[in-house]
């Protein structure tokens, strides 16, 4: 009788495992993403999260067995999912809440008096009340026909008893009305913080305009969302990712209270998507003092990558760091300007020095040639080369120096580029800059030429989370005006395929893991409507994501 339990619990316990089937995806297009050119097949076969087989129809029926769920493409295209080389997964929960100037719904924001409009009327549609918070995204004042901020006292017109914030797209600059400046405890005899910019009007009074490291002092003040609140906006945020294809994420500058947040009990119980947190450097020595910490493992779906370091700021707000002079001068408009460090190059030495010993990746934040310079200095002096495979990864690469590329590879850099930029801002940097350095921007074809291996990201929420845009963007390079920035850094739609999946898997060291369809990696898959590698480049941008699957788990799916 003792036996004859013991052998029902252990059917029991085994019937879920084998009443599992596998998913055979067969009928359309398949790309596997594994190696330098395409290669494709006829069918895959996940299992228990896995692809357990890759290759023609027939064996991977066999594969399968007899009672695998069948996935018919119906001559759709399928690829490995996504892997987001850089955004900022916590923004898109905070960007529930707040005015988005992105959304369609608005009466378009040319001007000052559109904003201001478009601010009002939010304020009166939310019911927001006196002394409450308005916050505002999506700010570029490129966009606006004056071409300079809207300023406090533009923003005081707008509601003074209410305390407005107007974040600019590159999350480096902001513009606060009075109230908000207050709340802040900042005064017209407040002076910015190293590495910050306070600019004023012609009286020498605050103009609301904060920029770099003079933001952290709003940002701190403003309401801050509780864990519950962040976790009843994780899924929308996680759907948001899936929804472009996404099966990984990350969180490029995660602050501490995130930190507990994605590392906690409740956010892993509804992760599904995985998340790669970059610690923000700012807290590297609290962190260096727990023996607890680990990177590069995952707890769940959640795993710290590595720390995130900031050396410069954002070229479209004119605070990236060059070596060059910027044409119309400081975001104030004094000349002569080239931007100026976040840090000084000892501190950040020093601060290279630390992470690499303790063993962790490093991410830079750099957009200047200048701060790029700065960066392989610090790499340098840590003692990184590029048989060490300790793969540093300097965000954005921005305004990268063809000279700058050799000390990448001798370094083992990975150059995360923003070829969104050709589109958003190559336009108003020409006005900063000669033709042949903003035509270099986003040097893709050339660091792969150096046997780099780059990836490409959206910095979401600095530019829409879509990567058949971002995809486009890496083969067009093409701004609004129609100008091509540096036409022999194009792409073709494979190697732009590879920005997004191969690329950013290596710089995350998960290329034996996801970014490929090969047996024995994860079965996660994104499914297209049409072939990037046939469809005309004018049309990359229009191609639909029919649905995602994570660990063989149809995890999103276009509304049918």
């Amino acid at each position: 009788m003792k036996s004859i339990a013991t052998l029902a619990a252990l059917l029991l316990i085994a019937t879920p495992v084998a009443a599992q089937e596998a998913t055979l995806y067969r009928g359309g297009t398949i790309i596997t993403m594994d190696g330098d050119s395409p290669h494709m097949v006829e069918a895959v076969v996940a299992k228990d999260g896995r692809i357990a087989f890759a290759g023609d129809e027939k064996g991977a029926r066999l594969a399968a067995g007899r009672d695998a769920a069948i996935h018919d493409l119906k001559g759709a295209t399928m690829l490995p999912g996504f892997v987001d080389a850089h955004s900022h997964f916590a923004i898109a929960m905070q960007m529930a809440g707040g005015l988005d100037l992105w959304d369609k719904t608005l009466p378009p924001v040319t001007d000052i008096a559109s904003l201001q409009g478009v601010i009002r009327d939010y304020i009166a549609r939310n019911a927001i009340p006196r002394d409450g918070w308005v916050i505002v995204w999506q700010y570029d004042n490129e966009k606006l026909a004056e071409k300079h901020h809207i300023t406090r006292a533009e923003l005081d017109a707008v509601a003074a008893d209410r305390k407005i914030v107007v974040l600019h797209q590159s999350l480096h600059a902001l513009v606060a009305n009075s109230a908000a400046l207050a709340a802040a405890k900042l005064t017209d005899a407040s002076q910015p913080p190293p590495g910050g910019m306070m600019l004023r009007d012609a009286d020498g009074r605050l103009n609301g305009v904060l920029l770099e490291k003079s933001t952290f002092l709003m940002l701190a003040a403003m309401p801050q969302l509780t864990p519950e609140q962040k976790l009843a906006r994780l899924d929308a945020a996680q759907q948001r990712y899936f929804a472009e294809g996404y099966t990984h994420a990350q969180d490029g500058a995660t602050m501490p209270a995130d930190l507990a947040f994605f590392t906690s009990p409740a956010a892993h119980k509804h992760l599904k998507i995985d998340l790669a947190l970059l610690p923000l450097y700012t807290g590297l020595d609290a962190l260096l003092a727990r023996p607890d910490i680990r990177f590069g493992q995952y707890d769940h779906h959640v795993k710290l990558q590595g720390i995130k370091v900031i050396l410069d700021g954002s070229v479209q707000a004119r605070t990236g760091y060059f070596t060059r002079d910027y044409a119309r001068g400081a975001p104030d408009g004094s000349h002569p300007w080239h931007g100026a460090p976040a840090m000084d190059q000892d501190a950040f030495n020093q601060l290279a020095k630390k992470v690499t010993q303790r063993g962790w990746q490093i991410f830079v934040h750099a957009n200047g040639d200048a701060a790029i310079d700065m960066a392989i200095k610090g790499f340098d002096a840590a003692g990184i080369t590029a048989a060490d495979d300790r793969r540093p990864i300097v965000i954005h690469s921005q305004f990268q120096r063809r000279d700058q590329l050799a000390d990448y590879k001798r370094i083992g850099v990975g150059p995360s580029y923003f070829s969104n930029h050709a589109w958003y801002w190559a336009d108003v940097h020409r006005t900063n800059f000669p033709k042949e350095v903003v035509d270099f921007i986003s040097p893709l074809r050339s660091a792969r030429a150096a046997g780099l291996i780059p990836s490409n990201h959206s910095d979401y929420s600095v530019t829409p989370l879509d990567t058949r845009f971002m995809l486009w963007t890496s083969m067009a390079r093409v701004s609004p005006t129609g100008v091509v920035s540096g036409p022999d850094e194009r792409l073709n739609a494979y190697e732009g395929l590879q920005a997004l999946t191969t690329g950013p898997a290596w710089q995350a060291f998960e290329e034996n893991r996801k970014g490929r369809i090969k047996v024995g990696l994860l079965a996660d898959f994104v499914i297209l409507d049409k072939n990037p590698l046939t469809t005309p480049v004018d049309g990359i941008r229009d191609i639909k994501v029919l649905e995602t699957v994570k660990e063989g788990e149809s995890v999103w799916h276009a509304a049918r």
